[in-house]
Order: structure tokens, then C-alpha cells, then sequence
């Protein structure tokens, strides 16, 4: 049984909700933004000052540093590196403790190691996306077309630059599924039942 699943996803996809319902259906703790609040309280600086700097592709990879803590570099970090590592440590922490779901973060890529990890990427068609945006994130349709463009871009900008992966690419993922196309229903009743898999 996956002990840690995390969900990439494209904005508006419903990834969001998926994983809230999956965590709640399992009894697994979810993490998603409130990793960067738990990130901003070790910085000792207030959210509000670093929450653009999230999911913010950086000029260096932390991932390329080794998996115990940063050491005696640590102030030669930008802010968005500091940031990242931060949260990068919390999803570790996360994982060894177990049941729980992680939203975003380049989560599924820190925890690439791990035998106990779903990696699920969420995605939908942009018509579908749009509606949802409108719906559900309350976006004016005129505006909706281009707040998916440029949060996808910063996702995935944030996810290549420090992964060296492919955001969405179906080969870093255990699943791949078009939210779109299933509904969210069906979207957790197959996640839950992925979960057992192993």
C-alpha cells in the first residue's frame, strides 16, 4: 500500500480537490499550501512576503544538494532557495512519517526514492479548465484563458528547473489522468484503489 501520494497538476484541473477528497477518504494528512505556511514559520518570515516566490523557477537546483540539511552555505541562498529548501524538507519529514497526500511542491521528484510513493499528475482540456476556473476559482471568463497560460507556465518552469524532469511528462508519473475526462468522482474512487496497489 503507497504510504505517500503526490499530485502535480495543471491549474484549474481540480487537482486540488481530488487530493483534499483522496486524503480525506483514506484518513491520510494532506499537505498542500499549508507547506508554505509551515515553510515561511521556519524562515521566521510572514507568507504574505513569500508566497509569489512559490513554485518560482531559481537560477540554482537545491535538488542536486544532498539529502541531509544544508549546511554552512545556507546564507548564500536566495530567498526562493531558501524557500525550497524549507519545503523540501517538510514533504521529507511528511513522507517518513507516512499516510499522507502532497500537492505540488516537486514533491513526487524529492520523494523519487521512495517505493511508497504514487506520483500522480492531474490534468484536463482547456475548455474544461476554463469552466472550472470560472466556477469554482470565481475568474471572469475573459480573464480565465490567461491565468491558465501563466500559472501552467509557472508550474511547470518551477518543476523543470528543479527536476530536471518534464512537467505532465507520463513517464515521471505512476498515473496520469485527465480530470476532464473522468470527473472527479471517478478520479478518487481510481486513486484509492491505486493506493492499494502494491
Amino acid at each position: 500500500m503507497y504510504q505517500v501520494i503526490t499530485i502535480e497538476r495543471e491549474y484549474a484541473s481540480g487537482g486540488n480537490e481530488i487530493g483534499k477528497r483522496l486524503a480525506d477518504a483514506l484518513g491520510y494528512k494532506l499537505y498542500d499550501r499549508n507547506i508554505l505556511t509551515k515553510a515561511a514559520q521556519e524562515l521566521q518570515i510572514a507568507s504574505i512576503y513569500i508566497e509569489n516566490l512559490e513554485e518560482t523557477p531559481s537560477g540554482s537546483f537545491i535538488f542536486n544538494l544532498s539529502r541531509t540539511p544544508i549546511g554552512g552555505n545556507e546564507k548564500n541562498l536566495s530567498l526562493t532557495e531558501k524557500l525550497f529548501a524549507a519545503e523540501k524538507n517538510i514533504i521529507e519529514k511528511a513522507a517518513e512519517e507516512g499516510g499522507c497526500v502532497i500537492v505540488g511542491r516537486a514533491a513526487g521528484y524529492i520523494l523519487r526514492e521512495r517505493k511508497d510513493c504514487l506520483r500522480v499528475f492531474i490534468h484536463a482540456d482547456k475548455e474544461k479548465r476554463i469552466k472550472r476556473a470560472v466556477e469554482k476559482e470565481g475568474l471572469k471568463e475573459s480573464e480565465a484563458e490567461n491565468t491558465l497560460k501563466k500559472i501552467d507556465k509557472r508550474r511547470s518552469g518551477f518543476f523543470n528547473s528543479v527536476t530536471k524532469w518534464e512537467w505532465g511528462n507520463p513517464g515521471y508519473f505512476g498515473l496520469s489522468m485527465d480530470s476532464g475526462q473522468l470527473g472527479m468522482d471517478l478520479c478518487v474512487k481510481l486513486l484509492k484503489e491505486a493506493v492499494k496497489a502494491p
